[in-house]
């Protein structure tokens, strides 16, 4: 294993510590409860937006804490649930008059530490609500998840409730809007590549040098199946199928197309398979009004991709247009 790691079982500290100092007029770093949060939070005019899950997926969550977007970030060791005094502790640290906001990718350990976090902030007195992301089309459950699984399309329901929030919104309003965003959110990925975590030192799976494991989620649990790799249009073509498919999405949908990276795939490549999804949709009838290409929701250093699908309306792509502030801020 190369990689640029001290001690493993520092790794996800350095990291943190490593963020915080890279943005330090913008960004706190709570070491207690590895907790990144908005400088200028909690603000007492807006719901504050806490997530979780596991470290090993960044930019997500904590590259996505900043104005417009997520006010905390407090995630577990590398692919683990936060533990519950983490979330609990970053709840009373974010506590605004008019609530926070959980959001939680389906993951059993994740849903299960947010809900006993909120129920003793609850019992302090704090206004606490809960809202699931469950976009992956590839299975109904999986080793780490009871029904789909959260995985790229987070990123829509973080930019458009934090956007929301930050026009002042009440939290019962933002709950219902991030339902909504991820009731038209969908997802599917493949993996060429496995991953390795640092604390393990060797791939978390196996993979033959010619397969690829299609629906694969981002821990590494397995997806619908595994077959031999074929060239990136006829993978973009089965994940594009899976996800217009399952909504359905239909002619005359206008929607956001983003090509995600799990880590360990170029650029390039990822730009291959969106120019090939975005003819595929034209030719359908489905008008990409807005494109994403990049890593936004990773898996350390697997080589793969996702694609997410989102139709669009004119209030969600007034947020997603909406200003936003994170700590992946490219000049």
């Amino acid at each position: 294993m190369k990689k640029l790691v001290n001690e493993p079982k520092a790794f996800v500290a350095e990291m943190l510590e490593g963020i915080a100092l890279a943005n330090e007029k913008t960004l706190k770093y709570v070491p207690e409860y590895n907790l990144i949060m908005r400088a200028d939070a909690p603000n007492t005019n807006k719901v504050s937006v806490l997530q979780g899950s596991g470290s090993g997926h960044e930019p997500a969550h904590v590259l996505l804490v900043g104005k417009g977007m997520l006010d905390g970030a407090c995630p577990g060791d590398v692919f683990a649930a936060p533990p519950v005094d983490y979330v609990l502790e970053s709840t009373k640290l974010l506590a605004s008059p008019k609530g926070v906001l959980h959001i939680v990718n389906n993951y059993t350990g994740d849903r299960m530490a947010f809900d006993m976090a909120r129920e003793l902030a609850e019992a302090e007195g704090l206004k606490v609500a809960t809202l699931m992301v469950d976009d992956d089309v590839a299975v109904k459950d999986s080793t780490h998840t009871v029904g789909r699984r959260g995985v790229a399309g987070n990123f829509f329901v973080i930019k458009a409730v934090g956007a929301a929030a930050e026009q002042g919104r009440k939290l019962e309003e933002l709950v219902e809007l991030g339902q909504r965003v991820n009731g038209v959110t969908r997802t599917m990925g493949i993996a060429l590549t496995s991953c390795t975590p640092p604390a393990k030192g060797s791939p978390l799976f196996e993979l033959g040098d010619g397969e690829m494991e299609v629906g694969v989620g981002i821990h590494g649990e397995p997806g619908r199946k595994r077959k031999a790799v074929e060239p990136a249009n006829a993978i973009a073509d089965e994940l594009l199928d899976a996800v217009v498919e399952d909504l359905p999405f239909k002619k005359g949908d206008k929607v956001a197309l983003m090509v995600n990276g799990l880590g360990g795939t170029p650029i390039a490549e990822l730009y291959v398979v969106y120019g090939h999804a975005h003819t595929r949709l034209t030719q359908a009838g489905i008008k990409v009004e807005r494109s994403y290409v990049g890593e936004y929701c990773t898996s350390l250093d697997m080589a793969g991709c996702s694609i997410t699908l989102v139709r669009l309306d004119d209030e969600l792509t007034s947020l997603l247009d909406a200003p936003g502030e994170m700590g992946m801020r490219i000049l």
